[in-house]
């Protein structure tokens, strides 16, 4: 069992050379230092993350595709003063209720890019729930396509991710999807 090395001490008089002393000042490696207990996060890989590529069409806007429950919008971004214009129409017209211009607006508020895109979408199918969700995630695809630096923060907070949640089928024999008739005894 002579075999077993435990240090780097030991390596060294395998080897035939001198050991580094540990100095305590001189800071460790980064797989070192997360295995000795110094630091707590463990190291990131060597290599640096491969950015893709920016997405510009001609007229300098970004496109995407968003999908949700049947909803499926088409959105282009552009620098701009933060305008949103859905079908034609103001978002404040479009999605009159405040919890779905939330919805929208959550990709810019996770990037720190409020007021800054001027976006433009083509939305059909679905109800106006489904709408805002496909909104948020063709808006959330755009953005990583103009700046692709913001596609780890956008893609941590699941906005990449299309939601594949939709309503169930309805079953013959049965009422609703899963709902039965009405049991009767006589």
């Amino acid at each position: 069992m002579s075999d077993n090395r435990q240090s780097l001490a030991d390596l060294a008089a395998l080897t035939g050379q001198q050991a580094p002393a540990p100095d305590a000042a001189a800071p460790a490696d980064g797989a070192e230092a997360y295995l000795a207990g110094q630091i707590d996060v463990p190291p990131s890989p060597s290599t640096p993350a491969i950015l893709r590529e920016q997405e510009i069409d001609a007229q300098g806007r970004a496109y995407a595709t968003g999908r949700r429950k049947d909803a499926v919008a088409r959105v282009w971004i552009k620098p701009g003063s933060g305008k949103v214009t859905v079908n034609g129409r103001d978002q404040q017209v479009y999605f009159a209720r405040p919890t779905l211009r939330l919805v929208i607006n959550q990709p810019f508020a996770i990037a720190d890019r409020e007021g800054q895109y001027d976006v433009v979408v083509s939305v059909a199918g679905g109800g106006l729930s489904g709408q805002a969700g496909a909104v948020k995630h063709g808006i959330a695809q755009a953005l990583t396509k103009f700046e692709p630096v913001l596609r780890a923060p956008v893609k941590a907070a699941g906005f990449l991710t299309r939601d594949s949640r939709t309503v169930e089928r309805k079953k013959y024999g049965r009422a609703k999807a899963r709902r039965s008739f009405q049991f009767s005894k006589r």
